[in-house]
């Protein structure tokens, strides 16, 4: 028996990407279309864990917002989330992070506040979540799937590393904006005759690196999979740069990438989900390259430029069809699901397979770990996305 909804609310968590926009903007319309009410929590997790149903909606503006046509109207052109975002972890939530609503001096910390959420949910009649997020937002909506309530959760990271689906909204922009700049990099690096080395995100996964160096066609590409020789590295890229009629080279790492015997550069404080900030593995680089070899290194980290921006058009799609999907399976009354592109083919699997696996890139079948650059052969019948 399908289920017979009036409200139903979507948030976004984590890192922003381009697309997230559309998404949300094809639920509104489609729900309202229906004859549904859409509110829209605003800073992920963090607008539900802030949320204090005493106060009504009126009191709670900063954390949660009725959506209407004319709210949702233009935000497709942009990219990042109208509703922002945040990392907020509702099931470890640290004593810094706890609402002063919430603050107990009985509490030991971290504290899962499930129970707060989901009766914030019930407060306000909400029959079915959408969180749009990655694996950590996501990792969230499993821990609320297990409380029972109904949600359809929408994959998206630029990393592509959500188990469970091929692509992640925000991947195909990523790789454009990956690809332009390394093609432009191309003129000051090719002027100066030096070693072009890129450094972009991708945290424990080198699908970022490792596309993007194909797609751009550069000497070399370091992924987070396979630690790496920098004394091996720094000869074959200078061997590259001399066999290079314009005498120069470039080559990509990922932000996660680890040399033989150390250790994955990071720093900070970790945030909710235990992760510190990474980066700085490709600065280490380019300095180990420039002392062993004695060339100049041009040294450049690609950082947020890869998220910033409207969707391409493989984003806008991809992003309006998980949000026509979820919403299919909230009308036929399903529940506890994520949608997901298999095999080139829109699908949907388990929320829970979240956590049931990582998505890392299959090294053996695309990746030379001696000469740290892609193979990509025999594509025949594999998914667009390669897997």
């Amino acid at each position: 028996m399908k289920r017979r909804m009036r409200r139903i609310a979507i948030l976004t968590g984590g890192g922003d990407v381009p697309g997230l926009n559309s998404a949300m903007k094809q639920v509104v319309h489609r729900a309202k279309n229906e004859g549904l009410e859409v509110y829209g929590f605003r800073r992920g997790w963090g607008g539900l864990a802030n949320f204090q149903p005493d106060l009504g909606l009126d009191g709670n503006s900063e954390w949660v917002m009725p959506l209407e046509y004319d709210d949702v109207r233009t935000i497709d052109r942009t990219g990042g989330t109208f509703l922002h975002t945040s990392r907020t972890n509702p099931g470890k939530v640290r004593e810094k992070d706890m609402p002063e609503h919430l603050k107990n001096d009985c509490r030991k910390y971290p504290v899962d506040i499930t129970d707060t959420v989901v009766a914030n949910l019930e407060s306000l009649e909400i029959d079915a979540l959408i969180p749009i997020g990655g694996d950590d937002t996501l990792s969230y909506a499993a821990r609320l799937n297990l409380a029972g309530y109904p949600q359809i959760a929408i994959p998206k990271t630029m990393d592509n590393d959500v188990y469970g689906t091929d692509y992640c909204i925000g991947f195909g922009t990523a790789i454009t904006r990956s690809v332009q700049a390394l093609n432009d990099l191309r003129t000051p690096i090719g002027s100066h005759e030096r070693i072009g080395l890129v450094e972009l995100f991708g945290r424990n996964s080198g699908e970022t690196s490792l596309v993007a160096s194909y797609l751009a066609n550069v000497d070399r590409a370091l992924i987070s999979e396979v630690p790496f020789d920098v004394e091996k590295l720094a000869e074959m890229i200078v061997q590259d740069k001399e066999l290079n009629p314009s005498n120069y080279a470039m080559m990509t790492i990922s932000e996660g990438a680890i040399p033989i015997g150390g250790d994955i550069s990071q720093s900070g404080e970790k945030d909710a989900y235990g992760h510190q900030k990474l980066g700085g593995v490709g600065n280490w680089v380019a300095n180990k390259v420039k002392e062993l070899t004695g060339h100049d290194v041009t040294f450049q980290q690609l950082g947020y430029m890869m998220r910033c921006g409207a969707p391409d058009a493989l984003d806008r799609m991809v992003a309006m069809n998980f949000a026509n999907l979820a919403m299919d399976m909230l009308f036929d009354g399903a529940s506890g699901l994520m949608t997901a592109l298999q095999d080139g083919k829109y699908t949907t699997v388990g929320l829970n397979s979240v956590i049931e696996g990582v998505k890392r890139v299959d090294v053996d079948r695309f990746y030379d770990k001696d000469a740290y650059r892609p193979v990509i052969r025999r594509v025949q019948s594999l998914p667009m996305f390669l897997k």
